[in-house]
């Protein structure tokens, strides 16, 4: 079975790579992989502080990759799995990649205007040492576009 995996947020091009990336699971009899990663807070003094903010930050996380995953299911009815965790975004999609290898395609969604993002950025310039493919959705396509690509 072919495993798309997509790092969610509340950005639009993280909806784009999830539209895709459902459409591709359907086609292919596949799964989605939801992947939302909480940045690790600097230190603070107050250690009581800094857990709470880490944990509101994961409990939002938890509510956009529920949210996602609602519409998922409503759209393509596949139920994606759900990953929240804590770290540098790189090296936790790296980490997660390493732990999955039933991941197929890492899909990312390009921002529609200016840079690509970082995220794009860092695995396309490390797509070569990758232990699968990386998609990227250009921002600026349509749903329409999305599912006709896909």
């Amino acid at each position: 079975m072919r495993v798309y995996l997509v790092i969610i947020d509340d950005s639009e091009e993280a909806r784009g790579a999830l539209r895709f990336a459902a459409r591709r699971a359907a086609d292919t009899s596949g799964a989605v992989h939801l992947l939302a990663v909480v940045p690790k807070q600097a230190f603070n003094a107050f250690g009581g502080v800094q857990a709470t903010i880490e944990e509101e930050a994961r409990d939002r996380a938890e509510v956009l990759a529920s949210s996602a995953a609602g519409e998922l299911i409503s759209e393509v009815g596949k139920v994606p799995q759900i990953t929240v965790r804590v770290g540098d975004a790189k090296s936790v999609i790296n980490e997660y990649l390493a732990d999955h290898t039933e991941v197929a395609a890492l899909v990312l969604g390009a921002a529609r205007d200016g840079g690509p993002g970082p995220l794009v950025t860092h695995f396309a310039a490390a797509a070569g040492t990758l232990p699968c493919p990386i998609i990227i959705v250009p921002g600026g396509l349509s749903d329409a576009e999305i599912d006709r690509l896909s």
